[in-house]
């Protein structure tokens, strides 16, 4: 058991891999010799996780997630590999929980009385408006 998931279940080591990988960025002599950041991928489709919980998971519009229903998650936050991998695994568990719960359903409402007339009156004002700026009629008698 490596990650439990509140009303989703746990997930098992054979479903998350974790790689380590040098960092990126600034970070002296050490940068180059110790393999800090992690690598975490999961994929959604081979995921003991509940169909309607993975469907959700593949409908989301997350960079995180591959065509292929990867999960990629790096992490490089901190300086030891363990802090990485404890991060990279919290944050696996908060996009599986974004997505636990259905989003509730939405109940088509009215517009009132008083905003449609509003509407109105400023589609009116907009209309007078707009008809102020047409070309500018020259009198004959002027000419």
């Amino acid at each position: 058991m490596l990650l439990t998931i509140p009303g989703q279940g746990t997930l098992s080591d054979w479903e998350v891999e974790i790689t380590p990988i040098r960092a990126q960025g600034a970070g002296g002599q050490n940068v180059n010799k110790v393999s800090s950041a992690v690598h975490l991928r999961f994929d959604i489709r081979r995921s003991s996780l509940p169909r309607p919980c993975k469907d959700r998971l593949l409908a989301l519009n997350d960079q995180r997630i591959s065509k292929d229903g990867v999960v990629v998650i790096k992490a490089q936050r901190f300086r030891s590999q363990e802090q990485n991998r404890a991060d990279a695994l919290e944050r696996l568990e908060a996009l599986i929980r974004s997505v636990a719960r259905p989003a509730p359903r939405r109940r088509p409402t009215r517009p009132t009385a008083g905003a449609r007339r509003r509407r109105l009156e400023e589609k009116v004002r907009r209309g007078r408006t707009k008809a102020l700026r047409g070309p500018v009629k020259t009198d004959p008698a002027d000419g």
